[in-house]
């Protein structure tokens, strides 16, 4: 991801719900019973590609939790989820976060591409790192005793209005997370439907093996995703170390970091990629921009096609990072985003 870091957090009144407009922050009342009542269920299985989300794409909505999510899943007419663990935790009962993650979602990105800080921003992080490690000490609590069933019910909640999710990536798989807090993270996954967890590379091979292993045990794979450090060779070691290891691959991110071509990467490692972020950025002879999809460098249409020819199996997440544009909204434009790849697949 480009403009913020990858993890955590993200209707107003039904009537606003249902007709795309927010009046509020507040979670939707009664929202299963709305959600079951909208009709047709999305299907965006578009010539045997499965075209998803990730949930961190509707990061900007002022409602977060688990319904709020799902509908903006449903509007934007999609019925596959790499679901994040905020909404989902949220919705079995996590302790609230006091940071307002969204506010600073930009200071952290600006840190984790090492770019200068000015003293009141560093002061800001400081702050940050604080709560947030408080709040992850209480959170590490928490789960050990997390009513699991309850993810069950996630499952079901979804499944009925016709999103199956497919991943999960719940902040619970770093290199200080005990084994516990791994078992929880892979078992929540399984509960929810999800064959998937998905995490950022943690550059340590010792960690990947451990991992690995650990979802090996639980039937599951871990999907670790790259920024723009990905090579066509950046997951071998953890690949060589379990076949619990897998590839999250990010087609927008490769570009930018001045890989060729990502079709050969694909022919290569198609049975090893359990899910592939999608996003239209430019390289870095034109700037690294994350733009509107066919704006930019990165040759989408391309290979949404050869998982159509090839009948690749693995889900094409839209992850939304381009600027939203005045008057619009994340619902709107994840629409647009489906809609180009119905373009690209017809």
């Amino acid at each position: 991801m480009k403009n913020q870091p990858s993890r955590r957090q993200f209707l107003g009144t039904t009537a606003a719900l249902i007709s795309g407009t927010v009046l509020g922050s507040h979670k939707l009342f009664g929202a299963p019973a709305l959600i079951r009542s909208l009709g047709e269920k999305p299907n965006s299985l578009i010539d045997g590609v499965q075209i998803g989300v990730i949930t961190y794409s509707f990061r900007d909505m002022p409602d977060q939790s688990a319904e709020a999510t799902l509908q903006y899943v449903l509007d934007s007419g999609i019925s596959a989820i790499e679901l994040m663990g905020g909404p989902a935790e949220s919705f079995v009962g996590a302790p609230k976060n006091p940071v307002d993650m969204k506010s600073v979602f930009p200071l952290m990105r600006k840190r984790f591409e090492k770019k200068e800080l000015t003293d009141d921003e560093k002061k800001q992080l400081a702050d940050l790192d604080v709560a947030m490690k408080a709040y992850r000490a209480e959170m590490t609590k928490w789960r050990l005793s997390a009513p699991m069933n309850k993810f069950e019910q996630v499952r079901k909640l979804y499944n009925q209005a016709g999103v199956k999710i497919y991943g999960f990536k719940p902040d619970t798989f770093g290199l200080q997370s005990t084994d516990a807090e791994i078992e929880y993270g892979l078992k929540a996954a399984k509960l929810m439907g999800a064959n998937q967890v998905t995490l950022e590379h943690p550059s340590n091979d010792a960690h990947t093996l451990r991992l690995g292993k650990m979802a090996e045990k639980q039937g599951m794979r871990v999907g670790y995703h790259g920024h723009e450090q990905q090579t066509p060779t950046f997951w071998d070691t953890a690949l060589a170390q379990s076949p619990g290891n897998a590839i999250n691959f990010d087609l927008g991110h490769y570009i930018a970091a001045g890989n060729l071509d990502p079709l050969v990467f694909l022919r290569q490692k198609h049975d090893r990629l359990v899910s592939m972020h999608i996003k239209d950025r430019q390289t870095s002879d034109h700037g690294k921009g994350n733009l509107p999809w066919g704006q930019g460098d990165t040759p989408l249409k391309q290979v949404l096609q050869l998982m159509r020819d090839q009948k690749y199996t693995f889900p094409a997440t839209v992850e939304l990072e381009y600027q939203i544009p005045a008057g619009s909204n994340a619902v709107a434009e994840v629409k647009k985003c489906v809609a180009y790849c119905r373009t690209a697949l017809s």
